[in-house]
């Protein structure tokens, strides 16, 4: 590579925009109403600023026609009890992650990179799954799952969750 061709290179690495990292440790992570957290391992928790939906109206809404969801953003889906759950995504115009976590919080399924705009419903469960009620969905941007590393059995925290019964209560 010529000197020219390595400063160019150099000057376009730093001008990206450097992919959110979430990372935090499992003991400082903080709860919050606008903060998902995900224990990837005893030591390490990912920390999503979300939105909430927990009305019937912000849930029907969802993310449609939004444009862009960063990396370290979502949507946190709260339904007043568990209930098999299924989504698509009609008037969504970018692809999402949706990870799928029961009345504890342990991520049971998660779907990714669902296709904008399509409409094939997104069940909550694995087909065989069977415990298959879900309290909290998390939408993050398409992709974002399998680059953290997000996988199902692990924990997420947040404040919607009754402390008595959560995986991994919020302190």
């Amino acid at each position: 590579m010529s000197r020219n061709s390595l400063v160019v290179a150099l000057l376009m690495a730093l001008a990206a925009p450097a992919a959110a990292q979430p990372v935090v440790t499992a003991a400082d992570a903080q709860c919050s109403m606008d903060t998902a957290l995900i224990r990837t391992s005893p030591e390490t928790a990912l920390s999503f600023a979300i939105e909430v939906a927990d009305t019937p109206e912000s849930r029907a809404q969802g993310l449609m026609f939004r444009r862009d969801l960063p990396a370290g953003q979502g949507m946190l889906f709260v339904y007043p009890d568990p209930q098999p759950v299924s989504f698509w995504m009609r008037n969504t115009l970018i692809p999402l992650d949706l990870v799928f976590a029961d009345e504890s919080g342990v991520i049971r399924h998660i779907h990714s990179n669902a296709r904008p705009l399509d409409e094939t419903p997104i069940p909550g469960a694995a087909v065989g799954d069977p415990q298959p009620d879900r309290l909290l969905v998390l939408e993050i941007a398409g992709g974002e799952a399998a680059r953290l590393g997000l996988a199902t059995g692990q924990q997420l925290a947040h404040p919607s969750l009754d402390t008595e019964t959560a995986a991994w209560p919020c302190s």
